[in-house]
């Protein structure tokens, strides 16, 4: 079971920003795009998540073209983190026990006690449940995000996509959401599909990494694979030194500051 893209190009009114994406992630992957700002990564998640439609080519999920599969029918497999989460007025339990609507049966308008069940486990998972009566306008912008995790684990999906997840959360969460992405993709073989600001958090908890240059894909291939110091210097256009992280030897990239002479102002 894949999700397939076949010589897809997209964009926003007359300006396209992906052109001729070829890509298959296969389920149960744990999946990084990374690449420069601008480069396109975020309207790749928005096109393999029916969010935006291709100008041309195709998206296929599990062999059938993505936007012939109903939006409910499609949420009850796939869940969706987007990158700002805004701060409507609701509280937190709230918020997060939407992720259970794709799941309502035919006239259900209410939450039974298995969705609260879920929702709370969700919570948990995502370390929130201690905000559950809090009003997501009280939240700060990681905890908002947190929720937003919360939310979409509650949707019990088969395949996750994220769109920098970790962006407004300190080392420290970002550590826990990232191992618990890693821990379900492994445990219950979730599909993780998450655009990453950090190549180097990418590289302890992806399998395979997707990297963008300028609305194309530049490469695809294992952390020790993309993140070559050439590769990265070409794509990000800085210096950076390469080397192995001496605990986990994973691929780590050190970007390498300007040097200039004492004498330069």
């Amino acid at each position: 079971m894949t999700l397939a893209v076949s010589g897809l190009s997209c964009g926003y009114g007359k300006k396209m920003i992906l052109e001729g994406i070829d890509l298959k992630i296969d389920r149960g992957d744990f999946f990084a795009i990374l690449g420069p700002n601008g480069s396109g990564k975020t309207t790749l998640i928005r096109a393999l998540t029916r969010s935006l439609p291709p100008s041309r080519g195709e998206v296929f999920f599990e062999e059938k073209n993505l936007w012939s599969i109903l939006p409910k029918h499609f949420a009850k497999r796939c869940a969706v983190v987007s990158q700002n989460v805004p701060a409507i007025p609701m509280t937190v339990e709230e918020f997060v026990l939407l992720g259970r609507i794709p799941h309502y049966g035919d006239f259900q308008y209410l939450e039974t006690a298995t969705d609260l069940k879920i929702a709370d486990q969700a919570m948990r998972k995502a370390g929130v449940d201690h905000l559950r009566d809090r009003l997501m306008t009280e939240t700060s912008g990681g905890e908002r995000q947190l929720a937003a995790i919360a939310r979409a684990l509650a949707q019990e999906p088969e395949w996750l996509f994220l769109d920098e997840p970790t962006a407004h959360l300190d080392i420290a969460h970002q550590v826990t959401v990232l191992g618990l992405l890693a821990r379900l993709n492994r445990e219950r073989h979730l599909t993780v599909v998450a655009v990453l600001h950090d190549l180097n958090l990418a590289a302890e908890y992806a399998r395979k990494m997707l990297l963008m240059s300028r609305g194309r894909i530049h490469m695809i291939g294992t952390p020790e694979e993309v993140l070559e110091r050439a590769t990265i210097e070409s794509v990000f256009g800085v210096r950076v030194s390469a080397g192995k992280n001496p605990v986990s030897m994973k691929p780590f990239i050190l970007p390498l500051a300007d040097h200039f002479d004492q004498g330069d102002k």
